[in-house]
């Protein structure tokens, strides 16, 4: 989920660099050429004990939910009180750092080798070593770009790009209003088979939206593969500034009476955005509200609760419990519970801050849930800044629904189950999932 960034000045050359005795090199060289060898080798290795020593102790940092953290507080590095670097850099460890650094120097085809980029692997190897996705390191660049997202305005084509389940590939999981990816009459559930001709194949999620991201005006082109016979569809889409927005509503139903809310994802500006377009709803005398949380990936999780607060009875809206056993409640107040009729879209890719509010609705039977089981991704992370210009996220607790349920790997099941038939709404726009929540609806209004 998201977080708020707090761009610091400080910097990491408060912690004393502490350098690993000096072990001889593995490999004979020429004097000079073994002594420059050696001082770059050591400030790579330096390099990572710090990285690694400065990983190792971080405190603080702001609760996070989501597939990607994109904001984050500030943070001052402090040396550990256990001996948590030492059993990370050991004489073994150090003594198998300088013999791969030495095979790559002396063996390695290629003599270009960042160092800074070797760090930087390593680094992620670090966080990779731990086994779960939601535990990373970014890099300078990597924050920046995360950085620059949350000033909801960045350069591409205004879909929204997750990862399919069963293809192992991108997909459309959602196409903003107005943007080139509309204009291009991209799809939802679009497979992204090729970028430019490159294929996505093995890629991870980053990569691909680096690939469709850039320059105003530039053009991408997509080889999308559509619908169940997964036909082959080739588009050229023209990059332009793409403004995100979070909420967007609209009128259903025969007589207007069912109110539309759909949320892409909980930023800070979602719970405002909710509340302008509930508003708006409910002037229009609705007698009944539907909310889209259907590939919503999650976000901050002072927005949900914020929004929640704005439906939910007096109670739990979610608590959190670390390996500890602590365990932290966020609350509703009850002072704006919702008065009418709700139904709550889901699917696969409803995951972490939408499941949350999803399944605070269900276990308050506040509406029904119709479409297929959530994402299932029921554990925090924290983002924690090195005041180096990286930063590192980490899993760092469970959570759970009002009724104790953690759904982490399980996910959510709707109350109405439906599938989204790609096939039915490239024919004539037809969106199963919705007609079915619709028809839902009239039953609870009692039509």
């Amino acid at each position: 989920m998201d977080n708020n960034y707090n761009n610091s000045n400080n910097f990491y050359g408060q912690v004393p660099p502490q350098v690993p005795p000096q072990m001889p090199p593995m490999m004979p060289m020429g004097e000079p050429e073994k002594a420059q060898k050696k001082k770059l080798r050591w400030r790579f290795i330096a390099g990572l004990f710090l990285g690694i020593l400065i990983s190792a102790s971080v405190v603080g940092g702001l609760l996070i939910f989501g597939i990607i953290g994109r904001r984050f507080g500030a943070l001052t590095p402090i040396l550990p009180t256990d001996n948590t670097y030492e059993e990370l850099m050991n004489d073994d460890t150090v003594t198998k750092l300088e013999a791969l650094d030495d095979v790559i120097e002396t063996y390695y085809y290629k003599t270009d080798v960042d160092k800074e980029t070797e760090a930087d692997g390593m680094y992620k190897g670090l966080l990779d070593s731990l086994g779960d996705p939601y535990s990373v390191y970014y890099t300078q660049e990597e924050l920046e770009e995360l950085m620059n997202d949350t000033a909801g305005i960045y350069y591409g084509i205004g879909a929204y790009v997750s990862i399919d389940t069963d293809m192992g590939l991108p997909r459309i999981s959602g196409v903003m209003p107005g943007t080139p990816a509309e204009r291009a009459e991209l799809q939802t559930d679009d497979i992204i088979f090729e970028v430019d001709h490159v294929s996505t194949e093995g890629m991870e999620l980053n990569e691909v939206v680096s690939l469709i991201k850039g320059p105003e005006g530039t053009q991408v082109h997509l080889t999308l593969l559509r619908g169940s016979k997964k036909d082959t569809v080739e588009v050229d889409v023209e990059r332009s500034a793409v403004v995100v927005p979070t909420v967007t509503t609209k009128l259903l139903g025969d007589n207007e009476e069912i109110g539309y809310l759909q949320i892409t994802e909980f930023d800070e500006v979602t719970p405002d955005q909710f509340t302008e377009g509930l508003a708006e709803l409910r002037e229009s005398n609705i007698k009944g509200l539907i909310i889209d949380l259907r590939s919503n990936p999650g976000g901050s999780l002072q927005a949900v609760c914020d929004v929640a607060r704005q439906l939910l009875p007096k109670g739990i809206i979610v608590y959190t419990m670390d390996r500890d056993g602590n365990r932290e409640d966020y609350k509703c107040d009850g002072g704006h519970e919702i008065d009418i009729p709700v139904v709550v879209l889901t699917n696969q890719y409803s995951a972490s801050a939408s499941e949350i509010l999803a399944g605070a609705i269900k276990d308050y039977n506040l509406g029904k849930l119709v479409g297929v089981t959530t994402f299932g991704k029921g554990i925090v992370q924290r983002i924690f800044d090195l005041n180096d210009g990286t930063a590192v996220k980490l899993t760092v607790s469970d959570y759970y629904t009002p009724s104790g349920t953690n759904i982490h790997g399980v996910g959510i099941a709707p109350d109405v189950e439906v599938e989204y038939d790609p096939d039915a709404y490239a024919k004539d726009k037809t969106d199963t999932q919705l007609e079915k929540g619709i028809e839902v609806m009239k039953e609870l209004m009692g039509n």
